[in-house]
């Protein structure tokens, strides 16, 4: 069953996709039924819950015999999994022998624009390193808070990448002087955890409002995210996204001594300047942009040599 919140919208917006895999090969996929409805009059506005009913997603026709079966729910909806039913046995499934990579980001790792939920590009990552992962991707939250590098450092992992800054910069949360602390006190957490781990800290993709303007942000007329802050104030501190890319480059390179496994991407080179066509509200990728920052990802990070190989 799944709840779909809706800003003031007279129908609730699409539930999103369940996805079967059959031996790690797409099989099947699905609309997710809707369930509860959250509705909401306008920002600040409290919600307001219209129950629903569980409903029933079938997929049929699956291959005799023993099988690995994976169930991929919605990215984008909150899912709740009512009961599970299957015409055989069902058992636990069996160690793989994959290695685990834990990813934190924004909404740009959340992915709700993708076109499932194994079209998120950790998830087009992971399949092509043949890794598992596990995506901490929080839209609009990403903004190193203190409990998420507890999370990861709790968390069994061969592989951490980290994707920092838009969610900073959008909610002008930090300023030059705070932000580096923040990412090394977040990065120093997780140490604690996996102190030898490889460790990519990504900087934002390309965003044009937001290279040399600082937020906060805020939605233009014409449906595009716009940025408020005046550049003039990136001279005092205020961060705009060529500044936070300098910043995380340099605190990467002031850590080798003791962090040897840390590695600095620039996100650009997942989705770059020439391709910002592909952010229809001027910050989010579109489906298609998002399988293609996987590939790069994973062209980059899992190549021979490359800090997940």
């Amino acid at each position: 069953m799944t709840a779909r919140r809706a800003l003031g919208e007279p129908q609730p917006r699409p539930t999103g996709m369940m996805e079967l895999l059959v031996d790690s090969v797409p099989f099947g996929r699905q609309q997710a039924p809707l369930g509860n409805a959250l509705r909401i009059a306008g920002p600040g506005a409290e919600q307001r819950l219209i129950p629903g009913k569980p409903e029933t997603v079938r997929f049929g026709g699956l291959p005799v015999g023993m099988k690995q079966i994976e169930l991929w729910l919605p990215q984008q909806t909150p899912t709740e999994l009512v009961g599970l039913r299957a015409d055989g046995k069902v058992l636990a499934p069996l160690p793989d022998g994959r290695r685990r990579c834990v990813h934190y980001g924004s909404s740009i790792s959340h992915c709700l624009k993708a076109d499932g939920p194994t079209g998120t590009w950790p998830v087009v990552a992971a399949t092509l390193g043949e890794v598992e992962v596990i995506n901490l991707g929080q839209a609009g939250n990403e903004m190193l808070d203190p409990y998420v590098a507890r999370t990861i450092r709790d968390l069994p992992a061969d592989l951490i990448s980290l994707k920092v800054g838009i969610n900073i910069v959008g909610l002008a949360a930090f300023r030059q002087r705070s932000f580096g602390p923040a990412v090394h006190g977040f990065l120093d957490t997780i140490r604690e955890g996996h102190p030898q781990t490889p460790l990519l800290l990504i900087s934002p993709v390309s965003c044009p409002t937001f290279e040399d303007r600082p937020g906060p942000a805020d939605m233009g007329a014409d449906g595009k995210i716009t940025a408020l802050g005046d550049p003039a104030n990136v001279a005092g501190g205020a961060l705009s996204l060529t500044l936070v890319r300098a910043e995380l480059a340099r605190i990467v390179a002031a850590r080798p001594a003791h962090d040897p496994h840390l590695h600095y991407p620039d996100g650009r080179e997942l989705l770059g300047p020439d391709e910002v066509a592909d952010l229809p509200d001027g910050l989010h990728p579109t489906a298609a942009a998002y399988r293609r920052m996987g590939k790069r990802f994973a062209a980059h990070a899992f190549a021979d040599g490359g800090p997940f190989a």
